[in-house]
């Protein structure tokens, strides 16, 4: 089975702001960016679609010819918990350099630390296995966190080196289960 994730467009925040699960707007070139990303899903013919339910990956899916996709919980961003929405330099919770130091197993505070996230995404992607033919294609618009936690899943970084390469802004990234 091959799997397409499709990381959202560039999103309408300060940069430097910490927004996770934040419901966020997306920037006013998001009918360029999605464009470009239609064009680069043309070839391919999915035998099914999932989104994250932020409205970010949603509009991006209907976009690109996907209105009815499956949502589903375990495709949201890493949850920040209290850091949600604050610019990174401005979070004076001493919890944030031990997040930094090991984001690994450190939850943010009243948030997720990368391995539930980890967790989420290895759970969808395990049912996905388990329901899908083996010559199936799918598609999952989502987003940044998300397409690590799936490189991990399918073997192709390891997670120390997780962080180093977020895919960017309406990035597709295929794996094979």
């Amino acid at each position: 089975m091959e799997v397409y994730l499709i990381r959202h467009t560039s999103v309408d925040v300060l940069q430097g702001v910490c927004y996770g699960q934040t419901d966020v707007p997306l920037k006013p070139s998001f009918e360029q960016e999605a464009e470009i990303v239609k064009g680069n899903l043309a070839a391919y013919t999915f035998d099914a679609v999932y989104t994250s339910p932020l409205t970010r990956c949603v509009k991006l899916a209907t976009y690109c010819g996907y209105p009815d996709a499956r949502q589903d919980d375990r495709l949201k961003e890493l949850f920040m918990g209290d850091w949600e929405m604050l610019p990174f330099d401005e979070i004076k919770d001493p919890q944030l350099q031990e997040w930094y130091d090991n984001f690994l197993s450190v939850p943010t505070r009243n948030g997720e630390s990368f391995r539930d996230l980890r967790a989420r995404v290895s759970s969808f992607l395990k049912e996905l296995a388990n329901s899908a033919g083996r010559n199936h294609q799918i598609a999952v618009f989502t987003h940044g966190g998300v397409l690590l936690s799936a490189q991990l899943y399918a073997g192709i970084s390891r997670p120390e080196n997780a962080m180093q390469k977020l895919p960017s802004y309406g990035e597709i990234i295929k794996i094979s289960i």
